[in-house]
């Protein structure tokens, strides 16, 4: 099984890219896969990822997820193609749309048309990422280079785009590697997450995409008390819209009932039922007390180093 971990930059730390770089290096020592960083208002995800690549070997190195909106594809694409020189090219390149309060809200972009915004933003991204020259015009988006972007030492890296909706899904199926998601349960990625992603590829004749499955993890021996913890923690995703629906797919009251939660053989179990449906890769968000992140650890461990 294929497992990695998803790190929130601390506030109590001395100095957040240390605790970062301690933190990649934990999840080498304990033969974790992949190493995952959110982009949130604060830390900036990219930026960190070249400092942690460059100090710590050894794992792959994700974004969950950059929004596009903010980030020009030309400077996206710089952005991470200095990643991949700094890495050793470890790069997994995950982006998003975000969400309008946070576009129209804190930016002041249009949230218009999102779809075909991101479809244009692809267009344009993947061939850059490539170090081809791109003249492109489309309806949200203008990029025009004077030159062929090239970075020494790097490779173009996977795409991922955060998609829910059927009309994101389709057109990551056909222009990039695969999605990730957060806060989607294993019914919602067996019967819409998985299908409408792999049916897009199939027909771009693309590979088979990868789906990184991003939930809560807690390793405890009360499960109660977990999943209010993880009520209380993650419950702003109860108020963003798309995010709700894919709860209300589940069936789901809030993201407590998707957390993955209970002693360490009913969180392997839930693990494998993830990678049953399609999960290619699962991103733990561990939570708890510091002796439940231990136990957590742990276990990934154990069944990343098993798979």
């Amino acid at each position: 099984m294929r497992i990695g971990i998803h790190v929130t930059p601390s506030g109590s730390a001395a100095n957040a890219i240390d605790d970062l770089i301690g933190a990649a290096r934990e999840a080498v020592d304990a033969g974790l896969a992949g190493f995952w960083l959110p982009q949130l208002f604060d830390i900036d995800a990219l930026t960190a990822l070249s400092v942690i690549g460059h100090e710590v070997p050894g794992i792959a190195l994700g974004t969950a997820v950059v929004p596009t909106y903010p980030r020009h594809p030309i400077v996206m694409a710089g952005q991470a193609l200095t990643v991949q020189a700094a890495s050793g090219n470890r790069l997994h390149l995950g982006i998003g749309l975000s969400h309008q309060i946070v576009i129209e809200g804190m930016f002041g972009y249009s949230f218009d048309r999102p779809a075909r915004h991101m479809r244009e933003y692809l267009s344009a991204l993947a061939p850059l990422l490539r170090g081809e020259q791109v003249s492109f015009q489309g309806e949200t988006l203008k990029v025009a280079t004077l030159a062929q972007m090239k970075v020494a030492g790097a490779e173009p890296c996977p795409i991922l785009v955060a998609a829910l909706a059927p009309a994101m899904l389709k057109l990551t199926g056909q222009l990039a590697d695969g999605t990730l998601t957060w806060m989607v349960g294993p019914k919602t990625l067996a019967n819409h997450v998985v299908p409408a992603l792999t049916t897009a590829a199939a027909a771009a004749r693309r590979p088979a995409p990868r789906v990184v499955v991003g939930l809560p993890v807690c390793v405890t021996d009360e499960p109660d008390q977990a999943r209010q913890v993880a009520s209380n923690a993650f419950a702003i995703y109860n108020q963003l819209p798309s995010y709700r629906a894919m709860l209300d797919k589940e069936g789901a009251e809030g993201p407590a009932d998707v957390a993955i939660v209970g002693k360490e053989e009913a969180v392997a179990a839930q693990l494998a039922d993830l990678t049953a449906v399609g999960a290619t890769e699962v991103v733990a968000a561990m939570f708890g007390s510091r002796d439940q992140r231990r136990r957590t650890l742990a276990l990934l461990s154990d069944l990343g180093t098993a798979g």
